[in-house]
């Protein structure tokens, strides 16, 4: 009797000390443990039943994207791993000015997604173009799905949104809150720094009570043209409602994301008349109240 229960130790051990190939982040779907091991066996982990019973002296394997870590570990490592593995995180960041498609563009490259499915799944979500998903750091598990990631970003921002509305206003007016978040993307695309946000905003709102158009390049920086210069053909031959050349008042959406220091920018702007303003050498800008001031800062920058 000694004698088999040392063989079945042995046995055991030589068993979990085998060495196995193994993704570094692996899919556990949820259920019991010979569900789980039927999943791994269709995916061409080497496991089988004896791996359903041992685990059951391991504890229950996490369900989700979890971090394995290796390549190749022994048999005992990877079902240890199965239960106390933690998730498998990832950073992803959309910085202030970023346009939702050049975001989309990086997470489909970084998570390995498809950036066509994103774009989809966003606009079924909603008809703002942009703007909705606001500048953070976003931590999510590695593998999820175009439609899981994007109903989180967008839900979870509409949250942000209605709360910091509900903070300044005492309300949520969803075509209010954005024609301001609309008014700070313009900010984030045109001022230098934080400082001169409230300024930018000055100009904004002093054209709009003269009926003036905007004139300004940053409502032009929308989607993948977030990057793109600026030309004087292209403002002759933009027609969308983002050419704040040809047409007057706020785009009807944000053209990127926004901080939330354009965002209390453009709800309170400088109490400024300033109508102008133009890039100076040390890459600031100059502001000004008449055309004719204008025309000398644009002289002598």
């Amino acid at each position: 009797m000694l004698d088999i229960i040392l063989i079945i130790i042995v046995s055991l051990f030589f068993y979990l000390a085998k060495e196995i190939n193994s993704s570094k982040v692996v899919y556990i779907p949820s259920g019991s443990i010979n569900r789980i091991i039927s999943y791994l066996e269709s995916r061409n982990f080497e496991v089988s039943k004896i791996d359903a019973f041992l685990l059951r002296f391991f504890g229950q394997p996490q369900s989700g994207w979890i971090n394995i870590g290796k390549n190749r570990l022994s048999k005992g490592d990877f079902l240890y791993k199965l239960t106390h593995s933690k998730a498998a995180l990832i950073k992803i960041t959309l910085i202030p000015g970023e346009t939702k498609e050049i975001f989309f563009e990086n997470v489909a490259k970084n998570m390995h997604l498809n950036y066509q499915k994103l774009i989809n799944e966003y606009n079924k979500l909603t008809n703002i173009k942009d703007g909705v998903i606001l500048a953070d750091t976003y931590i999510v598990p590695m593998g999820m799905s175009e439609r899981h990631l994007v109903s989180y970003l967008v839900s979870n921002s509409f949250y942000k949104h209605r709360k910091l509305s509900q903070k300044i206003f005492g309300v949520y007016d969803k075509k209010k809150w954005f024609w301001y978040v609309s008014i700070a993307s313009i900010i984030q695309k045109e001022a230098a720094n934080k400082k001169e946000m409230p300024l930018v905003s000055a100009v904004i709102h002093n054209r709009i009570k003269k009926n003036m158009r905007l004139q300004m390049d940053g409502s032009l920086k929308y989607g993948l043209y977030s990057h793109k210069k600026i030309t004087a053909s292209r403002i002759r031959n933009d027609n969308t409602p983002y050419n704040t050349y040809k047409i007057k008042g706020v785009p009807p959406n944000p053209v990127c994301s926004i901080s939330l220091d354009a965002l209390k920018a453009a709800i309170f702007p400088a109490n400024r008349n300033y109508l102008y303003f133009v890039k100076s050498k040390g890459k600031t800008h100059l502001f000004s109240n008449t055309y004719k001031k204008h025309l000398q800062n644009i002289r002598h920058p």
